[in-house]
């Protein structure tokens, strides 16, 4: 490694979205005098924080309470959230929200000046904090803008983080990361490293997720030793753009939007879901009922509609209408404008005239690196936050706007605890970690640099070849030999991966290579959520077997953990309890209020 190419700071940061910047200002503000590093594959507004279009979710109005957030959170979950975390998640979540004001963003305000706040599936109260429907971009600007004001933070952007390097005591001190400008590898040093590098949709083929969402950080550490918590729960939401992946947020429906089959029938009265009132009525929309349901259900209400021939089918494959007409133009474009503009940018639809086709689409990873008190992993001194981390509040299901508060209370939680972590081990072997960091530059060149590697697999079949075997295999309804096929397929994958050969064998924004690198943290954490399906035999959430079609507490009321194996063969699965405080499992329903399943109509 070059002279030069070593850097030094007090905590180290991968990561460079919400939960990235929030964890960098609790470091900044917890001790002012160190440097930290936040190291990012992408500048931070490009991070995928910044399409979030819904809103964060936080108690404000006299009518809502904590213990009411807590519950729709762990029943949300099917009662696989750790209550004690979902607990100290509910009573920060205010606060956030309100620093988060202080440092400029701009909440949308009721007539009156209080913060305006939208229903969302899942919750019986609303309590969705929003900025219009561009939410995620206006937080990111805040979060972005206040850490410019400490000069102690230095960002390395356009650096792609590739292995975490650990110190002769076990205890994480640094990354190795890739210079994308010149392609050299830089040792980034620090007393304590915070990953917050979001999640892996794109080990699917059809998701909102955008492409630097690779699963890096998962696989780093999943490399290092730590556990993959929870991987088989995997959100699709229900309202996707064909052909686009693009998301068309829940707001549409807080704000009274309703999903129709082809006979232009509220299909979701048939499903225990509530009954559907018309638009017209003062209780519509209804919380905790119909489209106000939880995504997981949702979801597999239109794959049932599906089955039975209800959908309708585009080039896209199969769709329902997401209707907003009755909303009116002014409401529109008051309270969801960006809707409306993806809807005539992308589909050639005005959502004021015509409604939207929607159809399920991979959103969100609930599981993520193990992480337990105060987001601290398995390694000392390694930290996860944001999408990335599994800190058990989203369970089997998560609670559309509750993503965003927590990439601020678990980001803040992170950088507080990593910033103590290293005033209390302030010392470390800087040519130990630059030794390794050496290693992995040197593995680089060797794999993808090799003139004699002439392998002749192709990354892009690679990639589409793991999609299908994912989405045929562990998508909305899995069982025993579709989850046994992805296994084995990612196995495949896994093996012929070795042979990947570059045409671009440059170093300055080698994007060829980039795509490798994100490729092997692809297989490995797919296989992390394949392996973790096939051994829950039970369905629950968004892990919904056919072959095992009930929900065992019994035997499964508890957190996977996927740990890899050396050996290159398949991970092991051990399991892990939940927390269980004040709130004993029970039977999740949805629609209660309103009360009943109508029989199926004729579409008027």
């Amino acid at each position: 490694m070059a002279h030069g190419t070593t850097h030094q700071h007090d905590v180290v940061i991968i990561g460079g979205g919400g939960a990235g910047l929030r964890a960098s200002i609790a470091i900044a503000e917890e001790n002012p005098s160190f440097s930290v590093a936040c190291v990012s594959k992408v500048y931070p507004m490009r991070s995928h924080t910044v399409t979030a279009e819904g809103g964060a979710a936080a108690k404000i109005k006299p009518n809502d309470s904590l213990e009411d957030h807590i519950y729709d959170t762990i029943s949300g979950a099917d009662w696989l959230a750790d209550q004690d975390a979902v607990e100290y998640f509910v009573n920060e979540a205010p606060a956030e929200m309100i620093q988060l004001e202080h440092w400029g963003c701009p909440w949308s305000r009721e007539g009156d000046g209080s913060v305006a706040v939208r229903p969302f599936g899942g919750m019986k109260i609303e309590r969705t904090w929003f900025a219009a429907d561009k939410t995620g971009f206006h937080m990111l600007h805040s979060l972005f803008q206040t850490t410019l004001k400490y000069g102690n933070i230095v960002r390395y952007d356009e650096h792609f983080a590739t292995r975490l390097l650990i110190d002769a005591h076990g205890r994480c001190r640094g990354c190795a990361a890739i210079e994308l400008l010149t392609g050299r590898v830089r040792a980034i040093l620090g007393k304590a490293v915070i990953i917050c590098t979001g999640g892996a949709g794109r080990v699917f083929p059809f998701t909102t997720n955008g492409s630097i969402k690779t699963g890096d950080g998962m696989a780093m550490a999943y490399r290092a030793g730590v556990a993959l918590k929870d991987m088989e729960f995997i959100q699709y939401h229900p309202t996707g753009l064909p052909g686009t992946g693009i998301l068309i947020t829940e707001a549409s429906r807080g704000e009274g939007g309703i999903l129709v089959n082809r006979d232009g029938y509220r299909y979701l009265q048939d499903y225990d879901l509530g009954e559907a009132l018309d638009v017209t009525d003062p209780r519509h929309p209804q919380k905790r009922a119909m489209e106000l349901g939880p995504r997981d259900r949702l979801s597999q209400c239109f794959i049932k509609e599906m089955w039975a021939g209800r959908t309708i089918e585009t080039r896209d494959g199969h769709v329902v209408h997401l209707d907003l007409r009755h909303l009116g133009e002014a409401k529109i474009d008051r309270k969801i404008p960006f809707v409306r503009e993806l809807s005539r940018n992308y589909a050639g639809i005005d959502p004021v005239h015509k409604p939207i086709p929607v159809r399920p689409v991979v959103h969100y990873v609930m599981g993520g690196i193990d992480v337990g008190g105060n987001s601290a992993t398995s390694v000392p001194g390694l930290y996860a936050a944001g999408e990335c981390a599994c800190v058990s509040i989203n369970g089997a299901n998560r609670l559309g706007s509750n993503s965003l508060t927590e990439l601020l209370v678990f980001g803040a939680q992170a950088g507080r605890h990593a910033a103590r972590f290293a005033m209390d081990n302030p010392g470390y072997d800087v040519a130990e970690l630059e030794a390794q960091a050496e290693d992995e530059g040197a593995r680089i060149r060797r794999t993808w640099f090799d003139p004699s590697r002439t392998g002749g697999e192709r990354i892009a079949t690679l990639r589409t070849e793991l999609h299908d075997a994912m989405e045929d295999g562990a998508g909305i309804y899995r069982d025993a030999e579709s989850l046994q096929a992805a296994c084995d397929k990612v196995a495949e994958l896994r093996e012929r991966y070795g042979n990947v050969t570059l045409d671009d064998r440059t170093h300055s924004f080698n994007t060829e290579l980039t795509a490798a690198l994100e490729l092997g943290s692809l297989l490995d954490v797919a296989e992390a959520m394949a392996h973790s399906g096939l051994e829950r035999t039970e369905s629950r959430g968004s892990h919904q077997r056919l072959d095992h079609t009930e929900r065992n507490d019994d035997d499964f009321l508890a957190h996977s953990l996927a740990f890899r194996r050396e050996d290159g063969g398949p991970p092991r699965i051990e399991y892990g309890p939940v927390t269980i405080t004040k709130w004993p499992p029970g039977a999740r329903t949805y629609g209660a209020e309103s009360g009943l399943k109508r029989p199926r109509g004729d579409g008027t």
